[in-house]
């Protein structure tokens, strides 16, 4: 008799069945992980926004400064105040009329929230930039 080297069917079946489990697992560990670095552009921008208000607070007062408060980053008088141009707030997964001055402090530190969804591959939801420097989701 001769001997079959190969693999049975069975042992084929067996593989595959291992192969989708670990797929099944890895893939949503994976998005979550691609959308903590889509959040990570709105995070930079943010911060970019927040240190132009604090700027902008020092050039003229903290009380004009606070009056941006619940300015959306799409309104071009804000982006002129600030010193931004139309495509500066413009990203890969966010837009200017994703970032909102929530509140600026007595200080002139902003509080800045960032909404997604607006762009085809962005992600869903929102997170603030507190005065404090947290990045939270809401």
């Amino acid at each position: 008799m001769k001997s079959r080297k190969g693999f049975t069917l069975v042992e084929l079946m067996v593989v595959i069945l291992i192969v989708g489990i670990l797929a099944a697992v890895a893939i949503p560990l994976m998005q979550g992980r691609i959308d903590k670095a889509k959040w990570s552009e709105a995070n930079a921008t943010a911060g970019t926004i927040r240190t132009a208000i604090r700027a902008y607070s020092a050039e003229t007062s903290v009380a004009t400064a606070q009056a941006l408060a619940g300015s959306n980053l799409g309104v071009a008088a804000t982006q002129a105040a600030l010193g931004f141009s139309t495509n500066d707030c413009e990203g890969t997964y966010f837009e200017s009329d994703d970032y909102v001055i929530t509140a600026v402090s007595a200080t002139g530190i902003a509080t800045i929230t960032v909404s997604g969804g607006s762009k085809a591959d962005s992600p869903a939801g929102s997170y603030q930039l507190t005065a404090a420097g947290a990045w939270t989701k809401q």
